[in-house]
């Protein structure tokens, strides 16, 4: 099965291209959370994979760094990466002002449209004001996500604890919540919703309108030299359609769950 060709994730205007740096086999730690398909996840195989492996793994070899791998919660990720126990984050990382204040970022890499997932015999409701007017229905969130804050403040009340937002440790945990009927809706950036629809072989589908757009970037210790290299790279994969090439890998020929 393949996507839908219209991607949610668009490409963003590139910066003028720097000359490529060399950091001379520089090693660097990278940590992910690996529970956000087809960002990154484990495949059936065990192994790693998606988007954001591929392009770090790119980046990489541009600017000659040697990366390893650490697995964090999505929770820890943004203080441990604040607190310099890892030089680089990725778990797509929506660009906020509110996190630049413990992180920096890269330049976006990604753009995606924010949009409502739902079981696919879902007849109760067909948007956000439907679920909204409904207060039986629950909602899965991660605390502190950009879904989480979307779902408060664009679909409810801007009451943090409501009671109708059901938490989780990792998005695929709300998913799973969603299949089994313990909530109604799980919010997505339209990307990662894509890929479990396609893969869900009916269960899960689309509703709604879009609530908005949030950029995706990797994230440093405040002050990281690596930024400035890091974002030569993605301007250069930019420019040169690698970006565009994982796009197409990633979100219109990959059916997960192979």
């Amino acid at each position: 099965m393949k996507f839908p060709a219209l991607l949610t994730a668009l490409l963003i205007a590139a910066p003028a291209l720097a000359e490529m740096p060399d950091l001379g086999g520089r090693a660097v730690t990278v940590v992910t959370e690996n529970a956000y398909p087809p960002l990154q996840f484990i495949d059936a195989s065990g192994a790693a994979v998606g988007w954001e492996y591929d392009a770090m793994a790119e980046i990489a070899k541009r600017i000659n760094m040697a990366v390893t791998y650490e697995n964090s919660s999505w929770d820890a990720m943004i203080p441990a990466v604040s607190a310099g126990q890892f030089d680089i984050g990725m778990t797509g990382i929506t660009i906020r002002d509110d996190r630049k204040e413990a992180v920096d970022f890269s330049e976006p890499y990604m753009r995606s449209e924010m949009v409502m997932m739902v079981r696919g015999d879902e007849s109760r409701f067909a948007d956000a004001a439907g679920f909204a007017a409904d207060p039986a229905l629950l909602m899965a969130a991660q605390p502190g996500t950009t879904p989480f804050y979307v779902g408060v403040y664009e679909v409810l009340d801007g009451n943090e604890a409501n009671p109708r937002i059901k938490m989780f440790e990792t998005f695929g945990a709300g998913v799973a919540a969603l299949r089994a009927g313990d909530v109604d809706l799980v919010l997505t950036d339209g990307t990662s919703g894509a890929g479990y629809v396609a893969a869900s072989e009916g269960a899960l589908k689309i509703v709604g309108e879009k609530l908005g757009t949030e950029d995706f970037g990797f994230i440093f210790p405040k002050g990281s030299d690596l930024v400035a290299p890091v974002n030569a790279a993605i301007a250069a994969m930019r420019a040169d359609g690698t970006l565009e090439a994982l796009n197409t890998k990633w979100f219109l020929e990959y059916k997960m769950g192979e």
